[in-house]
């Protein structure tokens, strides 16, 4: 019997799977990009090359050197740190954001597929209410109604999240309702909720993992534009986005000062699609043979 602490582990043992792993380049790849820049974030709350918060008006508009590696901005505060700084406020609010995602998503899609009826009808109407607007302008708007700020941010991420988890574990969940094994459970005079916990969500979870490390990138990207437009963190705290806006405007000057932000951004969004795409291999072997 299959139960969900063990759902991602593969069924040929851990083991197997992290030899496969490890012979894919999109693995080795995404992890170790993934893995520095958590390092980054993790080291930024113990120790920095500069206080974030304090302004030097005499070292503003620094080009990149031994002092200050990535130059400093136009208050003379150091661009590594505020990169350091700003990673940890984007992988929080991505984190958070993928986490109330998955939390509401999975349970409503597994919850649509194994009832049916007019619940499986509400739950996909409202998921194409919600995909009726792109997810950015979701986002500014929930964030223009109730105020700038990391926690609305979080929060307008994290509800474009749900539907796309739902739609997610729906469709993996009505692929398995039909097998054997769940037919011998329902013999075996097992509800619909204990099969959805001992046997549906085990074997999906391969696809809500990749769907996860998706939208964790996703909400990297989401953060991003919306400290671009002012509507995420606020100052003084740090933000890759805030970065690029601060900065667009002294390219000609400066480039720097927009070429680092936006080369953290790119680096951390390719890490985990390459950490997502090599995952999936791993644990289906069957998708790398087809591609």
């Amino acid at each position: 019997m299959t139960y969900l602490p063990s759902a991602f582990i593969p069924r040929d043992g851990l083991s197997a799977f992290l030899a496969r792993a490890l012979a894919s380049r999109s693995f080795i790849a995404g992890f170790i990009v993934t893995a520095l820049i958590a390092l980054m974030a993790l080291v930024s709350f113990f120790w920095t090359p500069d206080d974030v918060t304090k302004l030097v008006v005499g070292d503003r508009m620094l080009a990149p050197s031994a002092a200050h590696w990535f130059g400093t901005d136009h208050f003379g505060r150091d661009v590594l740190s505020m990169i350091m700084v700003g990673s940890r406020n984007s992988i929080a609010v991505a984190l958070v954001a993928v986490g109330i995602g998955m939390g509401l998503g999975v349970p409503l899609g597994c919850l649509a597929a194994a009832r049916g009826g007019w619940l499986d009808d509400f739950v996909m109407r409202f998921n194409d209410v919600v995909f009726a607007f792109p997810a950015l302008l979701s986002a500014v708007m929930i964030t223009a109604v109730f105020g700038p700020g990391a926690v609305n941010a979080i929060i307008a991420i994290g509800i474009f999240n749900i539907p796309v988890f739902a739609r997610v574990a729906r469709a993996g969940a009505l692929a398995i309702w039909p097998r054997e094994f769940i037919l011998a459970a329902r013999a075996a005079g097992k509800g619909k909720t204990r099969i959805t916990l001992e046997h549906v969500l085990p074997n999906i979870a391969t696809l809500l993992l990749v769907q996860g490390t998706i939208q964790f990138a996703l909400g990297i990207l989401a953060e991003a534009g919306l400290s671009y437009v002012g509507l995420g963190a606020q100052p003084p705290m740090p933000s890759w986005g805030r970065m690029l806006f601060d900065a667009q405007t002294r390219m000609m000057v400066a480039p720097t000062q927009a070429l680092f932000p936006g080369l953290a951004i790119m680096i951390t969004v390719l890490g985990l699609n390459l950490l997502g795409d090599g995952v999936s291999d791993a644990l289906d072997p069957k998708l790398r043979r087809r591609r």
